[in-house]
């Protein structure tokens, strides 16, 4: 069920400690024992001990709603627009994305970083701040195995980004949503990523995943067992596999779990375009899920009808089957 996004206000209720047979308690007076009888005795008894919660089910490609996909691109790129990572409009963008990651009982923090000044796809861009957005459940013991479902959250400035990148973060709310009744193999950590489209010098990206791999512990880059980027998720009818260098072991996993699932898949090797490329050049494992080619890319044509919400469903059901 899905949790509503706020604060819940708890109501004490309190009671007196002291009620004679003459108290009343919500208007009904309270009786006292017949008179001269002795006040009855019972004898207490030891309460049963409570039955242990069960534990969730394991989640599965079937949990996927890619009705939630649909309506994260909608929002992002029918209501907030271009985005780049320094932007009030990227601000309100991670505003309304933190709300509905809590709303399915994640616990999200902000890991903010800085960006510099340059030229975002022929569009000079200041400097800035921004934020990653790191969601969790808890679950994940210092130094033990989990995974990592990452999207970035910005665009280019000319772009409203329906695909590029609204189409990935989607996904990462529609795995939230799946995750919030259900249990992964490892615990799992989500993170929408600023700042990943190029500003300069040069074509020098992916701020903000950066910042996240410079930030982890040895503990946690020990544990991670795998990183997978949704970067151009809801175009084709094919699911793009990359990795920066030959297949490695996550890219094998993705790519068994897409075959479990009937999801047809191409292998990319050397592709360096996402935030995939921040882990790997890290020596974490890392791979990514999209990327095929289409007429609106980094354009005011990137809009909501060119993202389908098939190629969603095919997507999701690999990250579901990948977590399984």
């Amino acid at each position: 069920m899905r949790r509503a996004a706020g604060l819940v206000l708890a109501l004490g209720l309190t009671a007196s400690a002291c009620s004679g047979p003459d108290d009343d308690l919500d208007g009904f007076p309270v009786a006292g024992p017949p008179s001269g009888l002795a006040t009855p005795t019972t004898t207490p008894t030891t309460p049963p001990a409570p039955e242990p919660a069960p534990r969730p089910t394991r989640v599965s490609p079937d949990d996927l709603r890619p009705a939630t996909a649909v309506a994260a691109v909608a929002h992002l790129a029918g209501e907030v627009g271009p985005r780049p990572g320094h932007t009030a409009a990227y601000r309100r963008a991670a505003a309304w994305a933190e709300g509905e990651l809590a709303s399915y009982g994640w616990t999200v923090r902000r890991q903010r970083f800085s960006t510099p000044a340059g030229v975002s796809w022929g569009v000079p861009v200041e400097a800035g701040p921004s934020v990653n957005l790191v969601a969790t459940q808890g679950e994940a013991r210092p130094g033990g195995p989990w995974l990592l479902v990452g999207a970035h959250l910005d665009t280019v400035p000319q772009a409203p980004g329906a695909e590029d990148n609204a189409s990935g973060v989607g996904l990462v709310l529609a795995v939230a949503e799946a995750l919030e009744q259900r249990r992964a193999r490892l615990p799992v950590t989500l993170v929408l990523f600023g700042s990943e489209e190029p500003r300069g010098p040069g074509d020098a990206h992916h701020y903000g995943s950066k910042a996240y791999v410079a930030s982890l512990s040895p503990a946690e880059r020990r544990g991670l067992r795998g990183m997978v980027s949704l970067d151009r998720v809801g175009v084709g009818s094919v699911v793009p596999v990359q990795t920066v260098g030959e297949a490695n072991a996550v890219s094998r996993e993705l790519l068994a779990a897409a075959r479990r699932a009937g999801v047809p898949t191409e292998e990319q090797a050397f592709e360096t375009s996402s935030d995939h490329e921040s882990f790997t050049d890290d020596g974490l494992p890392a791979a990514r899920l999209g990327s095929t080619p289409y007429a609106g890319y980094h354009s005011p044509q990137d809009v909501p009808a060119v993202v389908e919400r098939e190629q969603l469903a095919r997507v999701g059901r690999i990250v579901l089957g990948w977590l399984r």
